[in-house]
């Protein structure tokens, strides 16, 4: 059985991989005042940080909403998977008719990537891995936070359900 995950399609599905870095994660100072473990999105620099003590941070490049798909507040992780079916949503489907209804997780096609952690809100998005690493550091997405696959394997890793997620600017 599948376990489908409904979230946000890369811009350019099906687009072939081509090469990035394996992981572009790095330790930086990071002063602002939220407590360790939250994860910030700063949207305008279209970097991920993990704060992991007072004044410090690992930064990772992702790709945020592109125009018109962009989101600010606060919110929680309220799952996680490995490899995900992805079932596009409504308006990636019309956006994009000949998609199929599944793409199966650990295919190349699927714009899920190694791993997904959904958001609560009741909104459609995910920090999720990519099969289109080229994507990084632009905007690309219907609202999710993409990632390197090795960079969303290493977060997941370090999070769990409940983790606070601030989007910011």
């Amino acid at each position: 059985m599948f376990r489908s995950v409904m979230f946000c399609l890369v811009a350019t599905a099906g687009a072939a991989l081509l090469a990035a870095p394996a992981s572009a994660r790095e330790t930086v100072a990071f002063n602002e005042t939220v407590r360790p473990g939250t994860i910030v999105v700063k949207t305008k620099e279209r970097r991920l940080y993990l704060v992991v003590s007072q004044g410090q941070a690992i930064r990772y490049p992702v790709a945020v909403g592109r125009a018109g798909k962009q989101w600010q507040g606060e919110t929680r992780i309220n799952a996680k998977y490995v490899e995900p079916a992805w079932s596009p949503p409504d308006e990636v489907k019309r956006d994009n008719p000949k998609l199929p209804d599944v793409i199966p997780g650990g295919t190349s096609a699927n714009p899920m990537g190694a791993r997904a952690m959904t958001l609560s809100g009741g909104g459609q998005y995910a920090i999720h891995g990519t099969n289109n690493p080229k994507s990084i550091g632009t905007f690309a997405s219907y609202g999710c936070v993409r990632m390197l696959n090795d960079d969303i394997v290493d977060l997941y890793g370090r999070v769990g359900v409940g983790t606070q997620v601030v989007m910011a600017p």
